[in-house]
């Protein structure tokens, strides 16, 4: 058996969440936001919906620009200290329980569920997995997304 390359130190921060991030949707958001993605139907157009992938920058952190990596993205602080540096996206999946609405204030808590080490063409991968939960004011469920971040 090969030793693995992921700390106990790194494989102790499964299960934990990070701090809970509450944004307000404001109507303009979705507004700019669809136009910006070229979105075609008139509920989005018009800020009465958001699209599916509106979340993504919704849950996005304002960073200063002297502050993101070379990537031009902020440094995610939900990683943990990994000797594989280089990382990807590796696939998403959402369940939406309804629609992203103007006025939906709305909390996103995001989890490590999973972290596994695999042995690629090139080396060696670690494959983070991550829950995010978002839910309404009244804690109701609005989307569940499963992704995974393969680290090289």
């Amino acid at each position: 058996m090969t030793k693995s390359i992921i700390s106990e130190k790194a494989k102790s921060a499964i299960g934990q969440s990070q701090p809970p991030i509450t944004v307000e949707v404001s109507r303009r958001e979705i507004q700019k936001y669809s136009l910006a993605t070229q979105q075609s139907q008139q509920k989005y157009l018009d800020g009465d919906e958001a699209p599916p992938m509106f979340l993504f920058g919704l849950l996005r952190p304002l960073t200063p620009i002297n502050e993101l990596g070379p990537d031009g993205i902020a440094r995610d602080a939900s990683l943990p200290d990994l000797p594989l540096k280089r990382v990807m996206a590796g696939g998403t999946e959402m369940i939406w329980s309804r629609p992203i609405r103007p006025g939906d204030v709305l909390t996103a808590t995001k989890t490590l569920s999973g972290m596994e080490e695999k042995q690629g063409k090139t080396g060696p991968l670690i494959l983070l997995h991550y829950e995010l939960d978002v839910v309404d004011a009244d804690s109701c469920l609005v989307v569940k997304e499963r992704s995974t971040r393969i680290c090289r």
